[in-house]
């Protein structure tokens, strides 16, 4: 199947497998690409000599195109940025919009640039400077997220913008990129259904945890980071949920401690990573300092396998899935069953048959 999305890039199939903290690494990276799809390897919790190491793992099992996603708000984007143009990644996707600066550097280098949006402005922003093309994640999707629906702010985005448009927020099957399609989108990007996969190395018992789920067990709450998240319901959350303004800083002032420990971040950087998150926000301090070390509530359930003391960022979808096959047998299946769909439709559509 060819879109925009896969002249643009050189895949296969119009589907991208998400930037993940802890969850896209090498191996499913990887095995995505083999599979024809665009896979994204998360960096935000990468050091930059372990995003190198990752980057040239990935290159070195397969040839196909891959990408690196980044903050756009981190210190040192711009040395990520640079180890991306040094090691010839394809694709640089951004999980906020990166400035009019970084753009130009990337597109100098030939790296095709591709910002994760929530909002039609944000669309238009980043295609007045440069973008390539944009991913729109509507508020079914995992993780931060917005409140409006993916069928909503779709055809807003793909009605706004004259570059292509992925869809993300909601998507599992070969019905949701023909749905995605018919909306003017050039393909889909999944988060939750590639997490959910054999080749993902997310513990066992987690991806137990989202096969069990269903979907009123998916919820958005504002309590781990002050901003709208989107994540399976766990004993953490009820307890942050409960918890008093003193009984949340000091959780959050341990946890913080963890993830310094691990990263080698100071102190006064994580607090300033932080502040960065609560301007123009209403943020307590508690929030403040888990919003600086969400990467360490991630790193409990996606590696340690520690749900009860960890955060699991998940789509609305989770509620719909019930199995783990590999990312071959995933993209496979996707592609296969919007054939069939796409193929029943003009029989379906045939004016000398009777609607149902």
């Amino acid at each position: 199947m060819e879109t925009a999305l896969t002249k643009l890039t050189g895949v296969r199939h119009p589907v991208v497998q998400t930037g993940m903290g802890w969850v896209a690494g090498p191996r499913l990276v990887s095995a995505t690409a083999r599979a024809g799809a665009l896979g994204i390897l998360a960096s935000a919790t990468m050091t930059l000599d372990e995003l190198r190491r990752a980057v040239r793992e990935v290159a070195s099992r397969t040839d196909a195109p891959f990408g690196v996603n980044l903050r756009a708000d981190a210190g040192d984007a711009r040395d990520r940025v640079r180890i991306i143009i040094d090691e010839g990644v394809r694709v640089a996707s951004f999980a906020l919009a990166p400035s009019r600066e970084l753009i130009a550097e990337l597109k100098d280098a030939g790296v095709i640039v591709i910002p994760s949006v929530g909002a039609r402005r944000h669309a238009e922003k980043v295609a007045a400077w440069g973008a390539d093309a944009v991913i729109v994640q509507g508020g079914e999707g995992g993780g931060h997220t917005g409140d409006v629906a993916t069928t909503v702010l779709l055809p807003q985005v793909v009605d706004a913008v004259d570059i292509p448009v992925i869809a993300a927020g909601g998507f599992h099957d070969g019905r949701g990129l023909v749905a995605a399609l018919a909306y003017g989108a050039a393909g889909i990007a999944m988060g939750t259904r590639f997490l959910l996969t054999s080749d993902s190395t997310v513990p066992d018992a987690v991806k137990a945890k989202y096969l069990a789920a269903t979907v009123k067990d998916v919820t958005v709450t504002t309590a781990v980071d002050g901003l709208p998240h989107r994540m399976l319901r766990s004993e953490l959350v009820d307890s942050l949920e409960r918890a008093g303004r003193t009984r949340a800083l000091t959780q959050a002032v341990r946890r913080a401690a963890g993830f310094k420990k691990i990263s080698g971040l100071s102190w006064s950087r994580l607090i300033r990573d932080g502040l960065a998150m609560k301007h123009g926000k209403d943020l307590t301090w508690s929030q403040v300092l888990l919003a600086a070390n969400t990467p360490m509530l991630l790193r409990a359930s996606m590696v340690e396998g520690r749900t009860d003391l960890g955060v699991m960022a998940s789509g609305q979808v989770a509620g719909l899935i019930e199995d783990l096959p590999s990312c071959e047998e995933l993209v496979g299946r996707v592609m296969s069953e919007a054939g069939q769909v796409l193929g029943a439709l003009p029989r379906a559509c045939s004016p000398t048959r009777p609607f149902p």
